[in-house]
């Protein structure tokens, strides 16, 4: 699926619709260079499961961030990891295992996040696209029953 986004915000209710569609044990991958909205799209969805005045900063330097949800949510940037290995210690598959899991940079797991997860996850990859930006919705298993109930 496309979604032509126009703006931050347009982003933002992107972010804001997949939110609903999650449940414990889902890993979203945030795929697109530097200054495409990820961050962006993920403090959307993370607002849109907590509350709308969260306090969502980019985890780039902290590498994660949880929240209380339901489910519950964490964020990860990989964009600092070295080794796939390294999202093991700062507790990626943990917080698989109790909830739902947002990430940037998931091609710091290696080239099959999805054998490291053990999930099959949602994909969103953000690219310029005519002035604006376009997102690439995918995913297999039962997300593609979950992704035709998304309204943006």
């Amino acid at each position: 699926m496309i979604v032509h986004l126009a703006d931050a915000e347009a982003t933002t209710r992107l972010g804001a619709a997949l939110a609903p569609l999650l449940a414990a044990g889902d890993a979203v991958l945030l795929h697109g260079p530097l200054g495409m909205g990820k961050s962006t799209l993920a403090r959307g969805l993370i607002r849109a499961l907590t509350t709308p005045d969260e306090d969502v900063p980019s985890p780039t330097f902290t590498l994660v961030q949880f929240y209380e949800s339901e489910p519950a949510i964490a964020h990860f940037d990989l964009y600092r990891l070295t080794r796939p290995e390294e999202a093991v210690e700062i507790g990626l598959d943990e917080a698989l295992d109790r909830g739902a899991v947002l990430i940037e940079w998931p091609e710091r797991l290696g080239d099959d996040p999805v054998a490291w997860l053990g999930v099959e996850p949602l994909k969103i990859t953000l690219a310029e696209h005519d002035g604006g930006r376009r997102a690439t919705v995918s995913g297999a298993g039962d997300w593609e029953q979950r992704l035709k109930d998304l309204h943006v």
